[in-house]
């Protein structure tokens, strides 16, 4: 009852609202928060916008819609299934979505009244922020109409008041093309690939489908019906691309500041969307495989080997190179302004980091000497037998070996908002205490120059489409601070993971190997390396033509090399998602607030144990991966 008096008049929603998610989901690991960055749904992370502290009951069917919305995704949605179908074409694929969130949504709501209400609440919402009732019929997005007309199939509901007369204003051309196969949806609503077949009849019908891609997708999916199962890291592969509509929920993440990253990918040439999804080239592998040696699948098949088609477009470069020095003052003094608001927790902890270190590095005494200076503590020793040895004490210094850390920052999109900014007030912070401990500190962070593909994508598509290409994308590794560069020069550096359309997708197993590579050419005695990620690695243009866990197995070879045979100390820190499958020593937060904690914590038990011994011996995993096909690289940026 002392606990119920002080806490938020909405912390008891909040509780309730979680518990109802997870068991809508039937995930009971289903982590569900509150931010100004909601809704959005990645992965196994839902986050809600926080409800106000006067919750009226309008409001608070609002906020239970958009929470069903993401647990009946969870509970009714193959990924894996989903791309394979999706079209090629931008509008296409926004109508396949649109139809995919409406069969969905018809699930939960025919079971549950509840369910069916907190829905149309959240539609409501969403039309009404979308302005239907004031917008042009022909100015009203084809997605959203045959949305609106599957859901009445589906439901039997009605087109809500405010879309009512668009939607009356098009169906009668709609139903006159695709009737037919819209009459089909019913039967198929519990067969998530049947249903999506139909849709794509349905484009057809519209003449918004391309049939020779629609063919040769439904005879890949005969073929690897058999063995395609979901995959885990599939759940996150659309993670930062764009705005998706409120009453539509996905793994794309939707708050309001990816709207510029949206209209950089609608800017895709034809031809690069027309090459979005190529599962039919996939390995004839288990996509949901794990499999517990890198070369070899739970079949007993090999897996082909990680490789890259081209580094000519990759670079690393500094922050100094990405940004005016004018923009990095500006990001810089808008990081300073949130450092007020979390530095007391994570100065206290970094305070507790450094009284650990100097604690290490202060002098010792050996006792009980036959010569040396005299110990007071013997002084009765002496008296009752002045011939008694061991008396004598003598002072010596501790060993401590100089130590160098890597601080590792994921630098793609689902980190925006509020993890990169801690993270990039952690990273701060972290290296002034160190620096004043005299551990050598590097700021690292790893992300793409383009969303699905870039250059990479180019060269494959005029090379002829090879199958088994492997990475198709161009990395870029940012230097936010080197080790042997003071604080006070990088500290500007830092504002610039703040910067809008820095983060975009992450291929954390060259990245790793980069940093790792970093450490290994340092003169420090022991090398520390921490990971900060919070997800699987995550590349659209890779994993449409690879399997589905291209990129997770790469790293997970990467991370056994480097804990079994490395002399780096590998430590990793996942922000709401689950790194301890990957990683020996790791951690995993749900709230962004304790990563300063986590951080010091980490390190303060890296430095009490003992050092990691040497390097076991050699390993091919731990040297950069072959490259396929090579073009000349820029010459304003170092390959990677």
């Amino acid at each position: 009852m002392s606990a119920g008096k002080t806490e938020s008049p909405t912390e008891p929603f909040k509780r309730a609202l979680a518990h109802a998610a997870r068991s809508l989901a039937e995930q009971p690991d289903l982590e569900v928060v509150f931010s100004g960055d909601g809704p959005s749904l990645v992965g196994n992370r839902a986050t809600l916008p926080h409800p106000p502290r006067d919750l009226n009951s309008r409001e608070a069917s609002r906020i239970r819609g958009l929470a069903d919305q993401m647990a009946l995704r969870l509970a009714h949605h193959d990924t894996a299934a989903h791309a394979r179908l999706r079209p090629y074409d931008a509008q296409s694929a926004q109508i396949f979505e649109a139809v995919e969130q409406a069969r969905i949504e018809a699930i939960g709501a025919n079971a549950l009244g509840g369910v069916r209400q907190n829905l149309a609440a959240a539609l409501d919402a969403s039309l009404e922020r979308k302005g239907f009732a004031r917008t042009a019929p022909e100015a009203v997005p084809m997605s959203d109409v045959l949305g609106l007309i599957v859901r009445e199939r589906l439901t039997g509901e009605p087109a809500p008041d405010g879309a009512r007369a668009v939607v009356e204003a098009l169906r009668p051309g709609i139903e006159a093309k695709a009737g037919k196969d819209l009459d089909q949806l019913v039967s198929k609503i519990e067969d998530q690939t049947a249903f999506g077949r139909v849709v794509r009849s349905i484009l057809r019908d519209l003449d918004m489908g391309d049939d020779s891609a629609d063919s040769s997708d439904e005879a890949a999916d005969e073929d690897s019906e058999q063995t395609d199962q979901p995959d885990e890291g599939d759940a996150e592969d659309s993670e930062g691309e764009g705005e998706t509509p409120e009453g539509s929920t996905s793994e794309r993440t939707e708050s309001a500041d990816q709207d510029s990253d949206a209209g950089e990918e609608q800017e895709m040439s034809a031809e690069e969307a027309d090459d979005a999804d190529l599962s039919d080239e996939a390995p004839d592998t288990a996509d949901g495989a794990q499999p517990s040696r890198p070369e070899f699948n739970d079949r007993g098949q090999p897996e082909p080997p990680y490789r890259v088609f081209t580094t000519a477009a990759d670079e690393i470069v500094t922050a100094e190179e990405l940004c005016d020095p004018d923009e990095l003052t500006r990001l810089r003094a808008y990081l300073d302004q949130q450092l007020l608001a979390l530095s007391s927790v994570v100065s206290r902890l970094a305070n507790r980091l450094q009284r650990r270190l100097l604690a290490q590095q202060n002098r010792s005494w050996l006792f009980d000497l036959e010569e040396g200076v005299l110990d007071v503590s013997r002084l009765t020793r002496v008296i009752i037998d002045p011939t008694a040895p061991l008396s004598f004490k003598e002072e010596k210094d501790t060993e401590f070996k100089d130590t160098v850390v890597t601080l590792l920052i994921d630098n793609s999109g689902s980190m925006r908002g509020r993890p990169i900014m801690v993270a990039a007030i952690s990273a701060d912070i972290l290296a002034r205490t160190l620096e004043r401990c005299g551990v050598k500190t590097e700021v690292l962070g790893f992300t793409t120059r383009a969303w699905k593909g870039g250059q990479a994508r180019e060269a494959w598509i005029k090379a002829g489409k090879p199958g088994h290409p492997g990475r198709l994308n161009d990395l870029r590794h940012i230097i936010y601070k080197a080790a042997d560069a003071p604080w006070r020069r990088a500290r500007k550096n830092l504002g610039l993971m703040m910067r809008e359309g820095l983060l975009k997708e992450n291929i954390d197993g060259e990245a790793l190997l980069w940093a790792h590579q970093r450490l290994l050419g340092r003169p420090e005695q022991r090398k520390i390396l921490m990971v900060i990620s919070d997800g699987a690695p995550v590349d659209d243009s890779t994993l449409s033509v690879n399997a589905g866990h291209y990129l997770e197995r790469h790293l997970r070879a990467v991370i056994s090399e480097i804990e079994a045979k490395s002399p780096v100390e590998l430590i990793a820190i996942g922000i709401g998602h689950d790194v301890t499958r990957y990683y020996r020593r790791a951690v995993t937060i749900v709230d962004v607030e304790q990563l300063g904690g986590a951080i010091t914590e980490q390190l303060a038990s890296l430095f009490d144990a003992e050092p990691k011994a040497g390097a076991k011996g050699t390993s091919a995993v731990l040297q950069p991966p072959p490259v396929v096909q090579r073009t000349a690289p820029p010459a304003a940026r170092a390959p990677v």
